[in-house]
């Protein structure tokens, strides 16, 4: 007689699905310029401190889609005890965009690599709805993704479970055979919780190491 019992699928020892945070690791993280530029955007000077309270505290809904780019800064200038003009609104959303919009070349090329050479290629970043359309006008390699998760359009940000679930679904293969790549300590915690595999993101070179031969 046969076993009825379906076979657990196997799992390689390099997994063949690469899932990518964007920021800190495709992308670069917000630079000096581009901080000052957005405190400047906001009359944050001479303490930035509570600016920078109020943009990262407010960011998770912005991030998730449940907020528009001006609702967003309509919050933060409320946090702040001030009032953001339309013309100053828009400002701001330029600089954030622009804050954030500086990549690794030699990161992009790894993706391209990895694709060329077989290995799915996915995308799970915490991004606003504003800069993902940039990133979209900007950057044909986001079509080496099989799948991209952009926080803004599914609803959920890292670290939250639901992130990783919807990525899953997506991509239709066993969390084991996923590999998933952040900078963030915590984000790369909750997709072991998920069953993947993960590396916290440091260098290129590190990560090569980790893909194996590509």
């Amino acid at each position: 007689m046969t076993d009825p019992t379906p076979e657990t699928p196997e799992i390689p020892e390099v997994p063949g699905t690469v899932l990518f945070d964007m920021f800190g690791v495709i992308a670069r993280t917000q630079s000096p310029a581009g901080r000052a530029r957005l405190v400047g955007a906001a009359g944050a000077e001479p303490d930035p401190d509570p600016f920078w309270e109020a943009y990262w505290s407010l960011r998770p809904p912005y991030d998730s889609g449940r907020l528009t780019g001006p609702g967003y800064w309509e919050l933060v200038a409320g946090a702040l005890g001030t009032r953001f003009d339309a013309e100053r609104t828009a400002a701001l959303i330029e600089a954030d965009v622009a804050s954030w919009s500086a990549v690794d070349e030699e990161m992009v090329g790894l993706v391209g690599e990895l694709a060329a050479s077989g290995r799915t290629v996915a995308l799970l970043s915490n991004i606003p709805e504003e800069l993902a359309a940039y990133y979209e006008r900007h950057h044909p390699w986001l079509a080496h993704f099989r799948v991209r998760a952009l926080s803004c359009r599914i609803g959920h940000a890292k670290p939250d479970p639901a992130a990783y679930a919807w990525c899953l679904r997506e991509l239709g293969v066993p969390a084991g055979g996923v590999l998933f790549v952040d900078d963030r300590e915590e984000n790369v915690r909750a997709a072991r919780t998920a069953g993947m595999r993960g590396h916290v993101f440091t260098s290129a070179a590190r990560l090569r190491e980790a893909l194996g031969p590509v």
